[in-house]
């Protein structure tokens, strides 16, 4: 039912250890990791060597195809993979990112089918899967067009039609695809984001429920539905999200229906899609542009004044280098980076003028003057 997201470790090499200590005793057999994750697959293979759990899990990883360049990187990166992880085989490894059929073309013609199969019949990779950031018809030709074991799509109660959404999640289990589900809490927006109005629908339903044990039920309701990945970043939050596996019970019609009331709610406050994966970072100029659009949102979702708050504390003054999205230079380079394909360039100009307007922006800066000191 629950997988362990390794993309979203906390900084505490300590912490991180109890927490995946604690997921293996409580019952989580499936740790999804990836390249890109800043030193994910490092962490992830040093704790469980050292515990001697590798044979107790099931580890997933990907091919970073945004770094291959040619079919010799298919190689060079899994053998780095496989270092940093600590082992001679990974259960399910995905292709990473695909976004439409002709990406995933372009890397057919590079022979990275053949090197799978061939990395397969040696026992190196035991399944053969693709994770996917895209619209839904692509989403059914990459399906349709290869043997693919298992598929990871980003899917929520918030996002049921987004990208591959509902459409894609019964076409691949149709085919006898394990769909494996990301963005479960849209970047944790769905457990701790919601605005009061949202989670007091919530809370009338079922008052010994969280939000994210909403989020989390509405998934474990669908049987197409193989695993829900939580990127979890803290040993206690675990043992939160364990509790409401273990408590899960198939929902009623009248619970099914509380959810579209709570969607309707946080879409009206929830302006920018982002769900903090910070796949668009580092930013040339040094911009946070997923704490820029988190406190966005909350200046919608809990009020104007709390959002300028946080962007005060996260961004504009307690950080050590505070950068203003007004110091874009409109490269581009975050959008191409970008899984939700948002108009990031458009969207900070859009943090600015909220955020900073000239009072707040003269406030920040005597803030920071008067902390220099």
């Amino acid at each position: 039912m629950l997988g362990l997201g390794c993309m979203r470790f906390p900084w505490d090499k300590a912490e991180t250890e109890r927490m995946i200590l604690t997921a293996i005793e409580g019952g989580v057999n499936f740790f999804d990791t990836a390249y890109l994750y800043l030193n994910s697959e490092n962490t992830l293979g040093e704790i469980l060597a050292r515990h001697d759990r590798r044979k107790d899990v099931y580890i997933a990883t990907k091919l970073p195809l945004m770094m291959c360049r040619s079919a010799d990187d298919f190689d060079r990166f899994f053998k780095e993979q496989l270092r940093r992880l600590q082992t001679d085989y990974v259960d399910y490894y995905f292709l990473h990112c695909l976004w439409d059929f002709a990406h995933w073309d372009a890397f057919r013609k590079l022979g990275v089918e053949q090197w799978l199969e061939d990395k397969k019949k040696t026992g190196m990779i035991r399944r053969i899967g693709f994770s996917y950031h895209g619209n839904c018809n692509d989403f059914l030709k990459i399906l349709h067009s290869y043997p693919w074991e298992f598929c990871m799509i980003q899917y929520n109660y918030y996002d049921e039609n987004y990208q591959a959404g509902k459409r894609g999640l019964l076409a691949a289990a149709e085919k006898g695809v394990s769909v494996m589900i990301m963005e479960p809490l849209l970047g944790g927006r769905l457990a701790t984001g919601l605005p009061k109005q949202a989670v007091d629908v919530f809370a009338k339903a079922g008052p010994h429920r969280t939000p994210a044990e909403w989020a989390f039920g509405w998934l474990w309701n669908q049987k197409e539905v193989t695993v829900v990945l939580s990127g979890m970043s803290s040993a206690r939050i675990m043992e939160s999200n364990l509790r409401s596996a273990d408590r899960f019970r198939p929902l009623t019609d009248q619970e099914l229906s509380i959810y579209a009331d709570v969607a309707e709610v946080f879409k009206k406050s929830y302006k920018i899609n982002c769900t903090g994966c910070n796949y668009c970072l580092p930013c040339p100029k040094g911009i946070n542009i997923p704490s820029c659009f988190s406190a966005y949102n909350t200046s919608y979702a809990h009020g104007l004044i709390a959002g300028i708050i946080l962007y005060g504390t996260s961004i504009a003054v307690l950080t050590k280098k505070p950068v203003s999205p007004r110091t874009c230079s409109e490269c581009g380079r975050c959008e191409g980076m970008c899984p939700q394909n948002l108009p990031i360039r458009v969207n900070l100009k859009k943090v600015a003028r909220r955020l900073e307007p000239f009072p707040v922006r003269w406030g920040m800066k005597l803030v920071r003057r008067v902390m220099s000191r």
